[in-house]
């Protein structure tokens, strides 16, 4: 029942917050702007979207193998194009992440092996962008007029970035009653693990630059989608706008972010001088191009061993 209700106050959210964005929006007039070059717009950002998932397989890899759970690439990409299709279809932005969780213990690695990999993943992902939030804000202050929009995005960042970095230094104590406790116990570990894997002299800097390039390819797939509408909209305004949103759509309050993406996209345009409505149309589109990416995960997950299996048994990994 609890769950019930859970994923029901969060399609209520995703619906409501939906309703109120799109009384923005003419949907007839963005319908109207769509061409054949619009068609190709999206063909690229969905060409983009694909490269961003392969560019995750490969931090996830690096970081897994450190977890104790090394994965093939070719599973890897599989497990992580399913895991778009259930960030579709579950009630959160991160629901993906649970079916990967499953996955990649049900192939040998264990629970927890398979656990700690992808929260570490998730964890420095997050870290990335909120250092690059960061690293943008001298250009935002010049972008975002609003003292509002100012203090929004500042208080945004600095509770993930403190939130992060409070991850890695929990990660360093060396308190032995930390290992006690059953939550602590679990989430030092996986702070452990996010340390080595940081500060490693071989993974650190490979780990790094494709955590900012996975957040730089959702930026590129915002501006394939303003390109396909034509949008009054400069690249520079996208890569500086887009990011703060992604954060924001991470909390699981919605189904796959929808609603919560849209009032942000529109909520942030506005506060840098643009057309609110603009917001919402490439936020629309935007998650049209994720879910039309999803949507193949689901034929992959269809027609992958792992649905075949049902439950039966184990697949294991090879040696």
């Amino acid at each position: 029942m609890r769950r019930i209700l859970l994923s029901t106050a969060k399609i209520m959210i995703s619906a409501a917050l939906l309703y109120l964005a799109l009384r923005k929006v003419d949907l007839s007039e963005l319908f109207s702007r769509f061409t054949v070059t619009s068609l190709f717009w999206i063909g690229v950002a969905i060409a983009v979207a694909f490269l961003q998932i392969f560019v995750g397989v490969l931090r996830w890899r690096q970081i897994s193998a450190v977890c104790g759970a090394p994965l093939e690439l070719s599973r890897a990409m599989r497990y992580n194009v399913i895991g778009s299709f259930f960030n579709q279809t579950l009630p959160s932005a991160i629901g993906g992440d649970a079916v990967r969780l499953w996955l990649v213990a049900r192939a040998g690695a264990g629970w927890r092996a398979a656990t700690y990999s992808i929260f570490v993943d998730r964890a420095i992902g997050l870290i990335a962008l909120a250092v690059l939030i960061v690293a943008s804000l001298p250009w935002s202050y010049t972008l975002i007029t609003d003292p509002h929009g100012r203090s929004a995005l500042l208080l945004i960042d600095l509770v993930a970035l403190a939130g992060g970095l409070g991850f890695l230094i929990f990660g360093a104590l060396k308190w032995p009653w930390l290992k006690t406790w059953w939550g602590t116990h679990h989430i030092h570990a996986c702070a452990v693990i996010a340390n080595r894997v940081i500060f490693s002299r071989t993974r650190g800097s490979i780990v790094a630059i494709l955590s900012v390039l996975v957040h730089v390819l959702a930026v590129v797939i915002a501006w394939c989608v303003v390109r396909s509408i034509a949008a009054p909209v400069r690249f520079s305004d996208v890569f500086l706008l887009v990011p703060p949103v992604m954060l924001i759509t991470m909390m699981p309050i919605s189904i796959a972010g929808w609603g919560v993406r849209e009032a942000t996209m529109s909520l942030a345009f506005g506060f840098a001088g643009l057309a609110a409505n603009e917001g919402v149309n490439v936020s629309l589109l935007f998650g049209a191009v994720y879910f039309i990416v999803g949507a193949v995960g689901g034929l992959v997950w269809i027609l992958s061993a792992e649905k075949a299996a049902q439950g039966s048994a184990p697949i294991g990994v090879p040696e």
